[in-house]
């Protein structure tokens, strides 16, 4: 790993462990392994190192979901299957600082407009998965439920991670109710 990538997980580490307010460039320099000097060349601002930061965690994520979203549609699951598949791809996802540090970021966003713009394409790039997700399920006007299904994992995440919750339990029930609702009736 470069010193960039290990400034960004170092940062996400310790946003996810002590909140933004931790990240100063001695912190993350010292986290990462890295001189100061170099923290401050590949982020001369904590904003550009805070919106950086989110847009790994996000694109990392994505892409993990994405493979294992492929290999669900691959396979022609139906909907109470992807509802079993989401709660179990939440339990296998690390229940560590970075998932902490997302949502973290992305409530920051809304106090700092130089992280808003990633936090926005971040919730977007969720959006075009969810989409993608609920039409290889079928679900009509898939685009226009996918916000909903993804303020749904989002305010499940909140949930687990305030009481400590590292089952997921009843995710595959309230996505199952999302998506049944979404169903057309016959």
């Amino acid at each position: 790993m470069n010193a960039r990538d290990r400034i960004l997980h170092a940062a996400l580490r310790l946003i996810g462990e002590q909140g933004v307010g931790a990240v100063t460039n001695r912190a993350v320099a010292r986290a990462a392994g890295v001189s100061l000097g170099s923290l401050t060349y590949h982020f001369p601002n904590q904003s550009d190192l805070l919106r950086e930061a989110l847009h790994t965690f996000v694109e990392e994520e994505i892409a993990r979901i994405t493979a294992r979203v492929e290999r669900l549609r691959t396979a022609g699951i139906d909907a109470d299957q992807a509802a079993d598949e989401v709660e179990k791809a939440i339990v296998e996802f690390s229940y560590g600082p970075e998932q902490l540090a997302n949502l973290e970021l992305h409530l920051h966003a809304s106090r700092d407009p130089a992280v808003r713009a990633t936090s926005t394409r971040s919730v977007e790039a969720y959006d075009r998965l969810a989409t993608a997700v609920l039409t290889a399920l079928g679900i009509p006007d898939a685009e226009r439920h996918a916000p909903a299904v993804v303020a749904m994992l989002y305010g499940l995440a909140v949930r687990r991670l305030s009481t400590g919750d590292t089952t997921a339990t009843g995710t595959a029930d309230a996505f199952r109710l999302l998506l049944h609702g979404a169903l057309p009736r016959d």
